[in-house]
C-alpha cells in the first residue's frame, strides 16, 4: 500500500525567523478604543524578493515587547524593590560608553537622575564607618607611611603643626585634628569679622530675597536652613512667615542689612574653627541629615545641599545684631564637635527627616549665653567641611574678599 502525502504549502515568513516579521500598531487618535472605518488594521512587513529591506537590515532590532513586559513589572514592585532592580542598569547606563545602554529609552526605561542615585548612597553608614577606622591606633612604624601618603596627596603644611613628629599622632582622627603654632595664624585685630578656618571662599555677600547662595547661581532658602522658631520665647528664631517678614525679624536694628560668607574646608586644612568676632552664643539648633560631599563642584550639582546635610546651628547676638555661625557636615564629616557643648551627638543612626533639635544656653543662672571672643577655640569636623556665616552689620559693611580665594584663620573678612 502506498500513502500518497500532499506536500505542505510553504508559509511565506518562516515562523523561527521573528526578525523578518515587524508588527504596526498604530493607536487610535480619538478618545476611543476601538478603531473606526478610516482606521488601518495592524500590517505585516514581510522580506521584499531579496530577503530582508532596506530599512530592516540597518535597524537596531531590540526586544521591545518582552523589554516592555519586564519594566510593566517593576511598576508594581515595592520603592526599596524597585530601586534595588533600577540600580544595576542606571550605573550601568552611567558608566557604559557610547550610549550602550539608549535603546532601553525607546521602550520606556528612564534612569534615575544622577542627584537622586548619588542621594541613595549611604552617606551616613559611611561616615560612622570611617569615624570608627579613624579611631584605630596605628602601629608606630606604619604611622609615617600613611601620614605621608595623606600630606602629599592634600597638600598639608606640617610646619605649622604643633607636632611635627609623624609618630606622635596614634590614630588618623588626631592626626585630622592637629593643632598648629600659636604663631601660626596671626589674628587680625583691625577688622570686625575674621576667618573662623581655614579654607576656600565659595560665595559672600548681602542676602536677598531670603535666598543664600552656595556657589555662584546656586541658592537655598534661609529659613529652611535655619529653620522655623520653636515655642520658647528666647530663641533668636523668627516664626514661620513670609520671606520679607522672615528677614525683617532676623535685622533687629533699622538701617542694617544681612550678609552672608560660605567658607569650604578642603581635606588638607586646619579642621578647627574659632570664633569669627566678639559674641554670644544663645542657642545651639542641630539639624540630622545627609552627609553628601560639599565640594564646590557638588555643591554647583545639588540645590539647597546645605539644607539636606547635616549640621549645627549657634545663634547669638554681636555689637550689630543678630549673629550666626553654622558648621556643616559632609562625607566622612559626620563628627561635628562644639567645644563648650557637652550635650551634642552628631551622626546618630537613626532620625527623622527634616527634624531639628533645640538646646538653649541662657538659663536662670545664666541669662546672657555662652560669650566667646575674636579667635576663640569654638570647635572642629573631622575632615573637611563647610563654614557659613549669617550676620547682621550695617549697610556700610564691605567684604575683603573675592570669590575662590584660599582664605586662613584669623585673616579679615570684613569691617566696616
Amino acid at each position: 500500500m502506498v500513502r500518497c502525502c500532499r506536500p505542505r504549502a510553504n508559509p511565506t515568513v518562516p515562523r523561527h525567523d521573528l526578525r523578518k516579521v515587524r508588527v504596526h500598531v498604530q493607536r487610535p487618535r480619538g478618545g476611543g478604543g476601538g478603531r473606526g472605518p478610516g482606521d488601518q488594521p495592524p500590517r505585516l512587513e514581510g522580506p521584499g524578493p531579496g530577503g530582508l529591506s532596506r530599512r530592516a537590515r540597518f535597524r537596531l532590532h531590540f526586544p521591545q515587547l518582552a523589554l516592555r513586559r519586564r519594566l510593566g513589572q517593576l511598576s508594581c514592585m515595592s520603592r526599596p524593590a524597585l530601586k534595588l532592580r533600577s540600580w544595576p542598569l542606571t550605573v550601568l547606563y552611567y558608566l557604559l560608553p557610547f550610549g550602550a545602554l539608549r535603546p532601553l529609552s525607546r521602550v520606556g526605561w528612564r534612569p534615575v537622575s544622577r542627584v537622586a542615585l548619588y542621594k541613595s548612597v549611604p552617606t551616613r553608614l559611611l561616615s560612622r564607618a570611617w569615624g570608627r577606622l579613624n579611631q584605630v591606633e596605628l602601629p608606630h612604624w606604619l604611622r609615617r607611611p600613611v601620614y605621608s601618603l595623606y600630606i602629599w596627596t592634600f597638600g598639608v603644611n606640617m610646619k605649622e603643626a604643633a607636632v611635627e613628629d609623624l609618630h606622635h599622632y596614634r590614630n588618623l582622627s588626631e592626626f585630622f585634628r592637629r593643632k598648629l603654632k600659636p604663631q601660626a595664624r596671626p589674628v587680625c585685630g583691625l577688622h570686625s569679622v575674621i576667618s573662623p578656618s581655614d579654607g576656600k571662599i565659595l560665595n559672600f555677600g548681602q542676602v536677598k530675597n531670603c535666598e543664600v547662595e552656595q556657589v555662584k547661581g546656586v541658592t537655598y532658602s534661609l529659613e529652611s536652613f535655619l529653620g522655623p522658631r520653636t515655642s520658647t520665647d528666647d530663641l533668636p528664631f523668627p516664626p514661620a512667615t513670609p520671606c520679607g517678614s522672615f528677614r525683617n525679624q532676623l535685622v533687629t536694628r533699622e538701617g542694617n542689612e544681612l550678609y552672608h560668607c560660605v567658607i569650604y574646608l578642603a581635606p588638607g586644612d586646619y579642621h578647627c574653627f574659632h570664633s569669627p568676632t566678639d559674641w554670644t552664643v544663645s542657642h545651639r539648633r542641630h539639624f540630622p541629615g545627609s552627609l553628601m560631599s560639599v565640594n564646590p563642584g557638588m555643591a554647583r550639582w545639588i540645590k539647597e545641599l546645605f539644607c539636606h546635610n547635616e549640621r549645627v546651628v549657634l545663634t547669638g547676638d554681636w555689637k550689630h545684631g543678630f549673629f550666626s555661625l553654622t558648621a556643616v557636615g559632609a562625607t566622612n564629616v559626620g563628627s561635628i564637635r562644639i567645644y563648650f557643648d557637652r550635650d551634642l551627638h552628631t551622626n546618630s543612626p537613626r532620625y527623622s527627616k527634616g527634624s531639628y533639635n533645640d538646646f538653649s544656653f541662657v538659663t536662670h543662672t545664666n541669662k546672657e549665653g555662652i560669650p566667646m571672643r575674636k579667635g576663640e577655640h569654638l570647635g572642629e569636623f573631622n575632615l573637611g567641611s563647610t563654614i557659613v556665616l549669617i550676620f547682621e552689620a550695617p549697610k556700610d559693611f564691605n567684604f575683603k574678599l573675592k570669590a575662590g580665594q584660599k582664605i586662613r584663620f584669623g585673616e579679615a573678612l570684613g569691617s566696616l
